[in-house]
């Protein structure tokens, strides 16, 4: 958090290597969300890009009340869902989504890695998009309940229920897999 807030006073400042650690230390997690709510890896892209390019637009003025990961993190929230909107209703599988794993392993553990991430990313695609992003934000980016109803401009109890309706979800599909 420190380090956050020296980047941001460096970037304020006209620092483009503090533009480039911010973007360097968040990009994969602010990708990864995006890939995981739009199951889409291309549109995924444009969107952390998107995020990232607003970002440096605020270079001198830019005023954080919260933490830098929590605010990237409610963009790219919003973009997708922006973009979701958007959307001609055409679907892409999330089979089509590349993985966003470390090749840091060795082949074994990738393919272990891998395949759960499969697993996951099927399971998170069989919820309604409005489920599936406020289990990704709560679960995978560590987002508290107060701070996804602010992000989404709903109330906390609405982030409440369709977490617990997806995580009930989850279950549910988890638990038919297992009995099949």
């Amino acid at each position: 958090m420190i380090d956050d807030k020296i980047l941001i006073w460096r970037f304020n400042r006209g620092s483009k290597d503090a533009f480039r650690r911010i973007y360097e230390k968040y990009k994969d997690d602010l990708l990864g969300l995006a890939v995981t709510l739009l199951r889409d890896r291309s549109r995924a892209e444009d969107v952390a890009h998107d995020v990232f390019v607003s970002f440096a637009a605020t270079a001198g003025t830019f005023h954080l009340t919260g933490t830098l990961k929590g605010y990237l993190t409610t963009c790219v929230a919003n973009c997708a869902r922006d973009r979701n909107r958007l959307r001609s209703g055409r679907e892409v599988g999330l089979d089509a989504v590349e993985e966003l794993g470390s090749n840091n392993d060795g082949p074994v553990e990738s393919m272990v890695a891998g395949e759960q991430a499969d697993h996951v990313r099927a399971l998170l695609g069989a919820l309604p998009y409005e489920q599936r992003e406020v289990v990704v934000l709560h679960l995978h980016h560590q987002m508290r309940f107060r701070e996804i109803a602010e992000a989404l401009d709903v109330s906390i109890n609405t982030v409440q229920s369709r977490y617990r309706y997806g995580i009930d979800r989850l279950r549910s599909i988890r638990n038919s897999m297992v009995t099949q």
